[in-house]
């Protein structure tokens, strides 16, 4: 029984789906405290895309 406890202890095979899954969640967490600044960033960036985008094809 010891070794088979401490055989798994040393098993570190799922040990990069966690570190992965942990990732996400603060990514996750980091999004949904930020998100109203996120979208009022990229609606600014897609408004000033718009607009130089209009004036290129306006001169055309």
């Amino acid at each position: 029984m010891k070794s088979f406890l401490s055989k798994l202890w040393q098993d570190e095979s799922g040990q990069g789906a966690t570190e992965y899954i942990l990732i996400l969640v603060v990514v996750a967490v980091i999004v949904m405290v930020f998100k109203d600044k996120i979208v009022t960033i990229i609606e600014t960036r897609t408004e000033e895309m718009g607009g130089k985008l209009g004036e290129v094809f306006k001169g055309r």
